[in-house]
């Protein structure tokens, strides 16, 4: 965990350079292909989803070391030719689960959050999983284990693999010409993203498209079907908690209420959105059936708690940062704490976003256990120790959170500013 956290160490400027220069493009060119309320949530999504994995909170089934000294039949030098078959062994695994995402009921369940956002962009890359709580990518790498690839070099491709899949979420790239055959690119990546019936599980791969092509997955993007994006069953929600429990409920409902004992079992392993056809009947859920006009989630939102919810934003990043920064020293009781607070936060901000009545108490309970936190233990997690006034900031910024909770649950209209950011 130490060594993701140092990654992701270098890896959160990085995003933030990429998504402004994205951002800044869009204004430039006016064709602006963010919104302030929705480039929130993505981002938050995935600070849950790093908080979630720094953290070490799942279960795994099988590990990779076991795998390697069971299956191990070849030894290849570590030569370039290594580094290769791991790199592609990575990627094929990665199809195939990505596969298995798409097509499989309750799988789709961990994978629905980074499809949720009805925009397309930097930010929505970022939309990752919390309810992948069973670790079985391990299993999928069983060929590289019969190379005998060293679990070293699994450990330091696997996050360089998953960071490498960002750059292609974005509309300010056309397509690529050969490039096109060989990796995912942008244009292929806004088909698999989209909803429409041209588009829908196409183009599974994550940096080479030779799977795809080889296994019948592969869609162009078309001139004349311009990619509709987000999920057939809307999230309608900008807190990413909701978002990534949302399809399990369905299914446990479903599962709870269809008087089939084999529909009770089967609806876990059937096709992604298969019901049983009583709970169909008896409890319509609503699907998108014109992806062109459908009416995309929104919700009231002044100049001021948009702009409210970009500082919240920085200041999580912030924190998250101070986080792996500060990682060893904090230690394992304090990161559970850390994270609880932070997380917390997240859920705050995206349910008064929600314009929830409810957020104000969220945001009362995490400002109050922060300045608690900061009364009894004089500091915020050794940070005084890189900033004398760093816990006087820390007070500053809960006493903020609190006050915003009730101004804007309480004082402000819940009504559309005239004046908008985007």
């Amino acid at each position: 965990m130490e060594t993701y956290a140092k990654a992701l160490l270098y890896a959160i400027p990085f995003f933030v350079v990429l998504l402004v220069i994205e951002i800044g493009y869009g204004y430039f060119v006016k064709n602006q292909k963010h919104k302030v309320m929705d480039s929130v949530s993505s981002i938050s999504s995935g600070f849950t989803n790093i908080i979630k994995d720094t953290l070490g909170l799942g279960f795994i089934l099988i590990t990779y070391p076991f795998l390697l000294e069971h299956l191990a039949v070849f030894k290849l030098e570590s030569t370039w030719l290594l580094w290769l078959v791991a790199f592609v062994v990575i990627d094929f695994a990665g199809y195939w689960n990505h596969r298995l995402n798409h097509k499989v009921n309750f799988f789709w369940n961990q994978h629905v959050i980074h499809h949720s956002s009805e925009e397309f962009n930097l930010a929505c890359a970022l939309r990752q999983s919390i309810s992948n709580l069973i670790g079985y990518f391990p299993l999928l790498l069983i060929p590289a284990a019969f190379f005998g690839v060293p679990n070293e070099i699994i450990a330091i491709l696997a996050p360089v693999h998953l960071f490498a899949q960002f750059w292609y979420h974005t509309q300010h790239i056309g397509k690529l010409g050969w490039a096109e055959y060989i990796i995912v690119t942008p244009s292929q990546h806004r088909v698999h993203h989209a909803i429409n019936p041209e588009y829908i599980d196409k183009n599974l791969g994550q940096i080479l498209c030779v799977w795809d092509r080889w296994f019948g997955t592969f869609q162009e993007e078309l001139k004349d079907v311009p990619p509709q994006y987000g999920v057939l069953k809307p999230a309608s929600t900008w807190n990413p908690i909701p978002i990534n429990f949302q399809h399990i409920w369905r299914l446990i409902k479903d599962a709870w209420h269809t008087k089939s004992y084999w529909d009770k079992i089967r609806i876990w392993f059937m096709p992604t959105g298969w019901r049983p056809s009583d709970v169909k009947t008896r409890y319509p859920i609503q699907v998108i059936k014109d992806v062109y006009t459908f009416q995309r989630y929104e919700t009231p939102a002044s100049n001021a708690l948009k702009s409210y919810a970009i500082f919240q934003l920085i200041t999580t990043t912030l924190f998250l940062w101070f986080m792996f920064y500060n990682y060893t020293e904090i230690g394992v009781s304090g990161l559970l704490l850390f994270g609880f607070v932070v997380f917390t936060g997240i859920y705050g901000y995206t349910t008064l976003m929600d314009r929830k009545h409810y957020a104000v108490y969220i945001e009362l309970f995490r400002g109050a256990l922060g300045l608690l936190l900061l009364l009894f233990s004089g500091d915020w997690f050794g940070l005084n120790n890189y900033i004398t006034f760093g816990s006087w900031l820390v007070a500053i910024y809960f006493m903020i959170t609190i006050f915003c909770g009730f101004y804007f649950t309480y004082f402000e209209s819940a009504v559309h500013d005239s004046k908008t950011i985007v």
